[in-house]
């Protein structure tokens, strides 16, 4: 048994190792690509990126894990099944469970191996990957700038305009520039139809010609001396900006972490601890807010009497409480005030929300660190009985049952996700739905290969396509 142990296990190693390595490639050069247009051209040293690099391998490790196990599984089995190895083996009296048992125990090892990695590794990796990745996207600003939105990545500047093109990408079309640097909202702003950034290698400042356009500068912020100190503006052909990028232009700034609260950057520990902080501080903002619209539509002067009696002399119309010629201002002010609830719940809705699904993504990340080690066990049991009833070993077929296997998976995983950001489910069945849904699969290929179950729907359906084509 000793000597078929180790068979299966170096049956099941050897497309291991090389379908996580070629896993790991194809995830890695996925993000580089990606992420490709924020970091080439930014003149950073060979060791940035060989860093960036390395911590992006140690992020998509986790994730690349599952994927070789399920197909390991299935191609160790179906080599197997396809050279009618495992038939001998169980003409011998050994039965699948007890086949599979070794290939069971290193995939818990490697489950709580994933764990580990999660819990420690990648929260280290994943705060250096993504604060490296931004101080690299703000390292030249020029083509960090993102069309259609307020770009406030260069100090003292909020920059906006519709669109970049050109074969470098640095013409702009209708560009507002507003200068924020006196901390005291839009001093200056400039609008041009047309703009064009430069800069040269190694300059402190970027350069925007901005063309046909209008300025408006404030001279005072101060009310009082409007008056004497009025605005100016003007028209112009051609305008000038520098800006100065010399702080943001620096390698040594690349390894500054500025962002460390994201649920990827923790450990489980961790995640508790700030889902518990997030929960007190979620409440205290309900509360707070419930007490400042209690106290915006004095609710309390309504009742201001504890005895029933006197309550029950209270019209029901509280209009009629009021003299007829206060009526028509009563109800203009609370038209007013309800005016003024209406929209501060509109504006604060948004608040509410974003801070809901900050809370639900650290509960939800607590509890899929858990459920995606469990998932390399899952993914196991759907790998190696299908292995052994489809009979197909190599790169073909088992390639293909794979990647729809974990599409699947992953599909699911992330539509849960999305339904947990948004309090549609709890984060908790979130987390655990997609391996909730594919672990009845797997007890079920299980069962059938262990009746000794074989697919030959492939040569019905390869006979029927023939059919077809005839016609």
């Amino acid at each position: 048994m000793k000597i078929l142990d180790r068979y299966i296990l170096k049956s099941f190693f050897t497309p291991f190792i090389a379908t996580f390595l070629i896993v790991v490639f194809i995830l890695v050069m996925q993000a580089v690509w990606l992420a490709f247009d924020d970091i080439a051209g930014k003149g950073i040293d060979f060791i940035f990126i060989l860093k960036f690099l390395g911590y992006l391998t140690l992020v998509v490790t986790p994730m690349a894990l599952p994927i070789a196990i399920l197909l390991s599984s299935i191609m160790t089995l179906g080599n197997l099944s396809e050279n009618y190895e495992l038939a001998s083996i169980k003409s011998a009296g050994i039965s699948l469970k007890r086949i599979l048992f070794p290939l069971v125990i290193i995939t818990l090892l490697l489950s709580v191996l994933d764990f580990v990695f999660l819990n420690n590794i990648y929260p280290w990796a994943a705060l250096k990957q993504r604060n490296l990745y931004n101080n690299i996207r703000k390292k030249q600003p020029a083509l960090a700038l993102v069309p259609g939105k307020f770009n406030t990545d260069i100090p003292g500047y909020s920059i906006k305009f519709d669109e970049k093109y050109g074969k470098e990408k640095n013409l702009l079309k209708n560009v507002q520039i507003s200068d924020i640097s006196m901390g005291r909202g839009k001093v200056k702003v400039i609008t041009a139809k047309k703009g064009e950034i430069t800069s040269k290698e190694g300059s402190k400042y970027l350069t925007f010609n901005l063309y046909d356009g209008r300025y408006y500068e404030e001279h005072t912020t101060d009310y009082k001396d409007r008056e004497r100190m009025p605005a100016s503006k003007g028209i112009f052909k051609k305008y000038v900006v520098n800006m100065d990028i010399s702080a943001l232009d620096n390698n040594r700034n690349l390894d500054d972490e500025n962002v460390k609260e994201h649920y990827a950057m923790l450990t489980v520990a961790q995640l508790h601890k700030k889902s518990k902080e997030q929960k007190i501080e979620y409440d205290k903002l309900i509360q707070y807010k419930a007490d400042y619209l209690d106290n915006l539509i004095k609710s309390k002067l309504l009742y201001p009497s504890q005895d029933l009696s006197a309550i029950k002399k209270y019209n029901s119309t509280i209009l009629k409480h009021f003299p007829v010629e206060k009526q028509p201002a009563v109800l203009d002010q609370s038209v007013e005030l309800l005016n003024r609830i209406i929209e501060k719940n509109k504006t604060e809705k948004q608040n509410f929300k974003d801070n809901r699904k900050w809370l639900n993504l650290y509960d939800y990340e607590k509890n899929y660190r858990f459920s995606f080690a469990l998932a390399c066990l899952v993914l196991f049991f759907i790998g190696a009985p299908l292995g052994s009833i489809i009979r197909k070993g190599g790169f073909g077929l088992p390639m293909v049952m794979a990647i729809i296997i974990f599409v699947s998976y992953y599909f699911i995983n992330q539509f849960s996700k999305n339904l947990a950001e948004e309090s549609a489910i709890t984060s908790r069945l979130g987390s655990w739905m997609a391996t909730i849904i594919l672990m009845p699969v797997g007890i079920y290929l299980t069962r059938m290969a262990t009746k000794g179950k074989i697919f030959s729907g492939f040569n019905g359906l390869k006979n029927k396509i023939k059919i077809l084509l005839k016609y």
